[in-house]
């Protein structure tokens, strides 16, 4: 692993990098989540064939499952290449470190994927030849093993907000940590929600069933929409066992969270009151639109809760360890001391389209620092931002940067690096002109250096402010 991280890969395009891992992450999890509780259905659709409680539920199931292998197994297999694609390519060192952590965890997920895999594509092929025992208990294997992959996963991923510990002896209490169990529970009945959503969906294209056939498969689906009800106490359970810092981000602290904290909180509270008074007590017939309604909801839900759950690790992609920047705490006093971008090995796309060195070196500052998070002048773009901001304003906001926005992590450079893009923005604010006056060596670098002496290298204090 490089000291430092660099990302030669620097694009003017309106979308960051961020958003791209970000949107293929929310579909991939969604479809992972949507395999996982479709085999949980499935199990109990084959009990119902199997006891003659729901003689159609086998021929449903075999339309079902077709489904899930579509969907599941060949979009979320790809969509999971592409996750790792990008993950690599956007922020190296953060995947690089948790294959370190939990390389033999992961591993043990991806056997779990692969009998996952092997039953699921036994099923497709020798299902329809099977009896009812045999069928039970090739679903109940293909079952076991997807939950299991979301064990594992679930473990991983939830470090990343509380990484208790890591390494030897330390790698299960780093594992079990304490957001572990309300994430697995949460999303083990949000698997079963969209299952079941995707389940009303499939039974109104079975067209030889008849009306009266196909309202009672889909009464029957809506069972797995009863553990909804857990929902509100298992996100206010990983509420209440998430760093007080992270919990005051969706708690005010920043809009954007706050808002889609509550677009998922809609969107599941739409569907759960949807199922408990129209499927359950009023056992109302949902149409293919209804139903396909009802899962673009739980796609918004999900798109909201994995937002919330990214964002509130912020400054750190992973905490404590590494900002979203992909700069480790204990480099930053280093970086202040020698430049972030001093030995920097990759030139700039069109670099002779800078006027000057300067210019040059703050391009280099935001690739380095800035471009995970924002763009140039796109989404979250830092002209945007802070465009309209004087050259001081700019300056001794960058150098507190942390203070003034306490989501960010702390400037990790000197007062040459804050000087440099603070020209940067103002030249792309300006539209980029071919003159543009060279500020070097002037008596406010030592005001610069001051500030950043002052803001310190410990991330800012949202929660001890409000507290």
């Amino acid at each position: 692993e490089p000291s430092v991280p660099y990302f030669p890969i620097h694009d003017y395009g309106p979308v960051m990098k961020g958003m791209i891992i970000g949107g293929l992450g929310i579909f991939h999890v969604f479809v992972a989540q949507f395999a996982i509780g479709g085999g949980i259905l499935m199990c109990y659709f084959q009990w119902l064939a199997s006891t003659g409680k729901a003689p159609l539920a086998r021929r449903f199931l075999d339309s079902y499952f077709q489904t899930i292998v579509l969907i599941s197994f060949v979009v979320g297999a790809l969509t999971g290449v592409g996750m790792w694609l990008t993950t690599i390519q956007v922020s190296p060192r953060t995947i690089g470190v948790m294959v370190h952590e939990f390389h033999w965890i992961w591993a043990t997920e991806w056997t779990f994927f692969c009998l996952e895999v092997a039953a699921g594509y036994a099923y497709y092929r020798y299902g329809n030849r099977l009896s009812d025992p045999v069928r039970l208990r090739l679903l109940v294997l293909y079952s076991v093993a997807a939950w299991f992959s979301l064990f594992w996963i679930n473990g991983i991923l939830s470090w990343q907000l509380t990484s208790a510990g890591s390494g030897g002896d330390r790698i299960w209490r780093a594992f079990f940590n304490p957001t572990f169990f309300p994430s697995l529970l949460y999303r083990t009945v949000v698997s079963m929600t969209i299952a079941a959503l995707a389940a009303c969906v499939v039974i109104n294209t079975i067209r030889d069933f008849s009306p009266a056939q196909r309202n009672e498969l889909i009464h029957r689906a809506a069972m797995l929409l009863i553990p909804m009800a857990a929902m509100p106490f298992l996100g206010l359970w990983f509420l209440l066992v998430m760093p007080a810092d992270s919990r005051s981000w969706v708690l005010g602290g920043s809009i954007a969270m706050t808002l889609f904290l509550g677009i998922a909180i809609g969107a599941s509270l739409l569907i759960g009151l949807y199922a408990f008074v129209g499927l359950i007590r009023q056992r109302l017939t949902v149409n293919g639109a209804t139903a396909t309604l009802l899962c673009a909801l739980a796609f918004g839900a999900t798109a909201g809760g994995e937002f919330v759950r990214e964002g509130v690790r912020k400054p750190y992609s992973i905490r404590g360890r590494l900002y979203a920047n992909s700069i480790r705490p204990e480099e930053i006093d280093r970086l202040r001391a020698e430049g972030c971008v001093t030995n920097d090995p990759y030139p700039l796309r069109d670099e002779s389209a800078y006027p000057n060195e300067q210019l040059v070196r703050g391009a280099k500052v935001f690739r380095f620092q800035c471009s995970v998070c924002h763009t140039v002048a796109g989404a979250n773009g830092l002209t945007h931002l802070a465009g309209s901001w004087s050259p001081e304003q700019r300056r001794v906001n960058i150098a507190a940067l942390q203070h003034t926005k306490p989501f960010m992590p702390p400037f990790a450079g000197n007062a040459e690096d804050v000087e440099a893009i603070v020209q940067y923005i103002g030249w792309e604010a300006a539209g980029r002109p071919s003159d543009w006056e060279l500020v070097d060596n002037f008596a406010g670098l030592a005001e610069i250096r001051d500030w950043l002496v002052k803001a310190g290298t410990d991330p800012g204090e949202l929660v001890h402010a409000q507290e």
